[in-house]
This record gives structure tokens, sequence and C-alpha cells, in this order.
């Protein structure tokens, strides 16, 4: 990568450049992410928005290391994913990503505070530091009373605030979070919403959301839209309604 790019790193969270993603398919080439290059501000609530098919989960799994490009590179906190061993790219994941997704992702059998312990472990956090990020993380997002319940016994908007405060409690510098809204229904949405902002401004997280849903597009401070692979447009609200929302 150039040096003007490898300098662009250090002024934003991500970077990914001419980025590409093919996959084989019975003797076709599918060109999920085709030449993709764009930036993701840090401590700002970012969209990658486009129909089903348009690449946005591929794109969201590449930023996270979950996959491989074809070709391009892929630029998180500084770091270079294409050049970073496996074992990097799962440290990295644990100790600077959260993750948000659509199915919510709760363990079935564990209660809301077991659930978000999950990540805390994998960090080989003793007991007592776990717990108490643990109850920090229900505490901010309102579940602190739903902390022994398990997800049949939550809300779909309680199981995706547990979803929340388990991206959370690791502490992490970026949050990837795949259709966050796209189980729930417009007004629950909109609180889950309300929420996540408050991830941006309070906490300082940068926020990258995956979705299809017209209430993050309209709530995202820049929003890259993709179409067949592509990325077709990227808008970014005027200064004045980013200052607005950034304000403590």
């Amino acid at each position: 990568m150039a040096e003007s790019n490898q300098e662009m790193t250090g002024q934003v969270a991500i970077h990914v450049e001419d980025l590409t993603r093919v996959y084989h398919l019975e003797g076709e080439d599918i060109h999920a992410i085709n030449g993709v290059t764009l930036d993701v501000e840090p401590q700002r609530m970012t969209a990658i928005v486009g129909r089903s098919g348009s690449g946005k989960t591929t794109l969201l799994n590449l930023i996270a290391g979950l996959d491989t490009p074809t070709r391009g590179e892929v630029w998180v906190l500084g770091q270079n994913l294409n050049r970073m061993a496996e074992s990097a790219r799962l440290a990295l994941r644990r100790e600077s990503l959260g993750f948000i997704f659509q199915s919510f992702g709760l363990l079935p059998l564990l209660t809301a505070a077991e659930n978000v312990g999950v990540p805390l472990r994998m960090r080989n956090l003793d007991r007592q530091s776990r717990e108490e990020h643990v109850a920090e993380a229900l505490e901010w997002v309102g579940l602190t009373r739903r902390a022994r319940h398990r997800p049949y016994e939550l809300s779909g908007g309680e199981q995706q605030r547990v979803a929340i405060a388990r991206a959370i409690a690791s502490r992490p510098q970026i949050i990837l979070a795949d259709e966050p809204t796209g189980q729930l229904d417009s007004q629950t949405g909109r609180r889950i919403l309300d929420l996540l902002r408050q991830l941006v401004n309070e906490r300082g997280i940068t926020l990258v959301i995956v979705s299809h849903d017209p209430q993050v597009m309209r709530e995202a401070d820049t929003v890259h839209e993709l179409r067949d692979g592509r990325l077709l447009e990227t808008r970014t609200q005027n200064q004045a309604d980013v200052a607005a929302k950034i304000q403590p």
C-alpha cells in the first residue's frame, strides 16, 4: 500500500482499499464485493446499506477478518489484516472488536449475565474483573434486574440489549453490527438505535452497522451504499447534524 494510505489509517478507524471478494460457485465467478474503497471515521456511526445480495455482510466479514479478500487490503485500527497471521486477527477481534447480530446470538441455556460474560472468559479475565465488567454492561443497557433471566424469558428488545451488553463488556474500540434491528418492530428498533447512538456519543465507540432499515440510514453519520458488490454512493450528514448528535 502507498505511504499516503498508511498515513490515512492513523486518522481513520477502518480503511479498505480496492477490496474484492470473488466466490466460485458451480463454475461461475460471483463478485460479492467488487473494487470497494472506503473509510470509517472513529467515534462515528457508519451504516453500510443496500438491497439483499448487495455485498453488505460480505464486506462486514472482510472488515472483521472473518473472510479473506480475493484482492485489496483491509486496515483496522492501523493494522493491515492481510499481513497478519490468523492468531493475530483473532487477538484483534477478541481485544478490540465487539459484535452484534440480527439473531442476537445468545446461548439459550445461559442467563443474561452469563451470556455477557462469554467473551470475557475468552480473554481470560479473572472472576472479579468479569463480574465487574458484566454488571457495568448490564447496568448500561438497563437490564440489571434481568441478569439472571435466560433468553426465552426476555423480549426481543431485551435480548438485543443483552447482545449489546455482551459487545461492550470487553470495552472494544469498534463494534460491528449486522442488521441489529432486523428482527424487531419499528418502535423497539428505534429504542435499540437510540442505545447504539449512546454508545457512540458517551463511550466514544466506532460503530459500523450493516442494515436496510430506513431508521438506520437516517441516524447514521455516514452512509455507504452498495449495489451488486460495488460502492454506489457515500453520504455524510452536514456538520451541524453530526455535531448535534455528539453533544454530551
